[in-house]
């Protein structure tokens, strides 16, 4: 009878009692050694029982907006801290009703997402001087993220399961952990430190052979004619979509390669990738920096230098973007050129100039406009720097055509800071090309050591579908 009575007792306190509280939890990006982003109001967020109360603070001090908060009827909660500046470590704790989460080894500095294909994920280990550049990554300040490969057909909130353990939490830059870490992003991370004197957070989200339309926001595809009823997002949903809305500077891209026999395409579809981004993190100007393809002897169709034109006119139409250009560092037999900390140094400049509005040249020259006379066509150009050079001997890479579109090989000169283009085969020129190959060999450059990009001052229709 007493075991009986006891039995009872504890099943009515149990039945009283009601279900046990719910441990609160954070998202999956917040680990130890991150990176908050200074000057914005950096969100934290997670989950926990609804209504719970909700308290954060950062090396002890309350720096939440507001005096307190509570999770919402869907056991959602999110926070935004103030302004914070640049510094630490720090200890940024999370308390609930019945836990305690402390996140140690906090930094606050300039985080950028890094995405792409293969050239984006190629990683440290494959780069040119591996034996070198990896013993000499000794940067505690700054921290590294490798989102897990998970495509999703629906977006999700957390990361995804990844094979490779060494994915979804920060560490810092080191040695033993750098070798798997994309190469491009570590160079430009690394100049941008040495640049910037801040704590910097590189989120790696990339995937080799993927198409840019796998990395958009299915919704945008139905603001644009041309885009309407593209298959993709499933990246975007499993890889970029759990990141939103940590605070970020911005973004470094480098992909292409797989939509090059759709170029003509990409001029609507990258600028409208960028959008999807822009648009869900709420920053419409959030800087964006890419790279223009590399030379490589593509055994196709001439469909390269088209790619190369649509991301050119990206870098030309939508603002606050910047590219940079590594025709001097392709390689003809391979689609992956193991020079990365060039790629790196460039998109470090991009972000210097257009992120952080400092006044340094970081393009080579761009064509701007030509004149024609009877036998020879002049051309201009901004973002000559300090000047045009022929880097290596006479200029070479441009083609000039007549009214039969016919190009054929072109001698040019720089005068001052002009081109003029020529060849007796030519007696009416019409237009000109520079670059135009799938494995350009120009060699225009400004003074400050930067390469031309690749260009066309005609109108012709393209390979890959429509006209300028």
């Amino acid at each position: 009878m007493r075991k009986l009575l006891f039995g009872t007792a504890l099943l009515g306190a149990l039945a009283f009692a009601g279900p046990a509280a719910a441990a609160v939890k954070v998202h999956s990006l917040f680990t130890d050694n991150m990176v908050l982003q200074q000057g914005d109001k950096a969100p934290i967020w997670g989950t926990a029982d609804p209504g719970e109360k909700i308290e954060v603070s950062l090396e002890g001090l309350n720096v939440a907006q507001g005096a307190g908060f509570s999770a919402g009827n869907d056991g959602k909660w999110l926070i935004h801290l103030r302004k914070l500046q640049a510094g630490g470590p720090f200890k940024l704790t999370v308390k609930g009703a019945t836990n305690t989460i402390e996140i140690k080894n906090v930094m606050v500095g300039e985080v950028w997402v890094c995405s792409g294909q293969s050239n984006m994920e190629w990683p440290m280990t494959a780069s040119r001087n591996p034996y070198r550049d990896i013993p000499a990554a000794k940067h505690p300040n700054i921290r590294l993220l490798r989102v897990p490969k998970a495509p999703s057909q629906t977006p999700r909130t957390e990361f995804g399961p990844d094979k490779d353990e060494g994915t979804g939490h920060w560490v810092p830059c080191n040695p033993g952990d750098v070798g798997k870490f994309s190469a491009v992003a570590y160079f430009f991370g690394r100049d941008l430190h040495k640049a910037r004197k801040v704590p910097i957070g590189l989120i790696q989200s990339a995937w080799g052979g993927t198409a840019a339309e796998r990395w958009t926001r299915k919704e945008i595809f139905d603001e644009y004619p041309d885009l309407k009823g593209l298959k993709g997002s499933d990246l975007y949903n499993g890889m970029i979509a759990p990141l939103i809305p940590f605070a970020i500077k911005g973004v470094i891209w480098y992909q292409g390669e797989s939509n090059a026999d759709q170029a003509a395409k990409y001029r609507t579809l990258f600028p409208a990738m960028i959008k999807s981004w822009r648009d869900d993190w709420k920053q419409p100007d959030l800087p964006f920096l890419f790279v223009q393809l590399a030379p490589w002897d593509v055994p196709k169709r001439q469909t390269w230098p088209e790619l190369r034109e649509a991301q050119l006119l990206t870098a030309q139409k939508v603002p606050n973007t910047a590219m940079a250009v590594i025709t001097d560092y392709g390689d003809r037999k391979d689609i992956h050129p193991k020079d990365k900390d060039p790629v790196g140094a460039r998109l470090a400049l991009c972000a210097r100039a257009i992120a952080y509005k400092e006044k340094i040249v970081y393009s080579g020259p761009e064509y701007e406009s030509m004149k024609a006379d009877d036998k020879r066509i002049t051309l201009s150009f901004k973002h000559v720097g300090g000047g045009l050079v022929a880097k290596n001997g006479a200029l070479k890479g441009f083609t000039i055509c007549g009214e039969d579109t016919n190009f054929v090989d072109a001698e040019a000169e720089i005068v001052g800071n002009l081109v003029v283009v020529h060849s007796d085969k030519v007696q009416r020129p019409v237009a000109v090309r520079f670059g135009w190959h799938n494995y350009p060999e120009g060699n225009l450059f400004n003074r400050e050591g930067l390469p031309a990009t690749p260009f066309r001052t005609d109108e012709f229709p393209l390979i890959t579908g429509l006209k300028k």
